[in-house]
């Protein structure tokens, strides 16, 4: 069977971008078309949202990784416009602080939350942009660390965005050694 093109690169990952309104209150939403785009940055494809006029305010955001603990209300700051529900984060039961390095709300219910800069705005419209960030910052909730101390995301629980059936998929094991398994093939 053959299908039309699609927005289906998989797995797609659920990102909460955070960042305060003019007012100075935390806002979020969720965005599935990103990723990494070099060691120390990332991209995202995004619309024309409160979000988006924050960051072309401000600059600076935190990105931080949906799971299956926070899906219904990481699912509902990607459904409601800030500019139509200005209580919305008061609706997640999301408490933040003030991320160390960037302007931006760190919201606690995360297991891993990057700050990040604008580096670059690409093809920038009335319907959107594409964005490229310097990541300057990875903070990790402790008991998400693994005995060497560096993040493990088998015990973080992540949720993927299935863009075939809009649907919400978690994040299985580890079912192999990157740059290790293929050797056995030499």
């Amino acid at each position: 069977m053959n299908f039309k093109p699609n927005a289906w690169v998989l797995p797609q990952p659920v990102l909460i971008i955070a960042t305060y309104n003019e007012d100075g209150t935390p806002n979020a939403m969720n965005a599935a078309w990103g990723g990494q785009w070099d060691h120390h940055e990332l991209f995202i494809s995004l619309g024309s949202h409160q979000t988006t006029d924050n960051l072309k305010r401000n600059g600076e955001f935190t990105v931080a990784f949906a799971t299956s603990d926070t899906l219904p209300a990481s699912d509902f700051v990607g459904i409601v416009s800030a500019k139509k529900d200005p209580q919305k984060i008061e609706k997640t039961g999301w408490t933040s602080h003030k991320a160390e390095t960037v302007d931006a709300p760190v919201f606690e219910c995360f297991p891993m939350t990057m700050e990040c800069r604008i580096k670059e705005l690409i093809h920038e419209s009335e319907s959107g942009f594409y964005m490229v960030a310097e990541i300057l910052n990875i903070i990790c909730e402790d008991k998400y660390l693994n005995a060497e101390g560096r993040p493990d995301i088998e015990k973080m629980h992540l949720i993927t965005f299935d863009p075939i059936s809009n649907g919400y998929i978690e994040l299985g094991k580890r079912v192999g050694n990157a740059f290790r398994d293929g050797l056995a093939l030499k």
